[in-house]
């Protein structure tokens, strides 16, 4: 069963901890079945692809973005790391929140 993550695509984030530990980067995809993201510029892996004419790609070693786990970033708010709550406003609607601040991230 998936769980509902507290990151969403688009948002910028920090690791917190592991190998790229103080690299700031923008959540490119969550895979929320693994519980995972990719995080554009962060845990680069080296890649060997074939090569495939009908995709045009020409083979070779490649640098791409591996999936980081969800629990080794955080949330950025106001160039700060911030720990991220729910909270039900007036109207009905559920947003995410700071735990810092208090302000409405969504």
């Amino acid at each position: 069963m998936a769980t509902r993550l507290k990151i969403k695509k688009n948002d910028q984030v920090v690791v917190i901890s592991g190998r790229d530990k103080g690299k700031r980067g923008r959540v490119i995809e969550v895979l929320t079945k693994e519980r995972k993201l990719i995080v554009e510029g962060v845990n680069i892996i080296k890649k060997a692809v074939r090569p495939n004419r009908a995709r045009g790609i020409a083979g070779g070693i490649v640098e791409r973005e591996a999936p980081l786990d969800v629990s080794n970033v955080m949330l950025l708010e106001g160039g700060r790391a911030v720990r991220v709550g729910y909270q039900i406003l007036q109207d009905g609607r559920k947003v995410r929140v700071s735990k810092k601040s208090g302000a409405v991230l969504d």
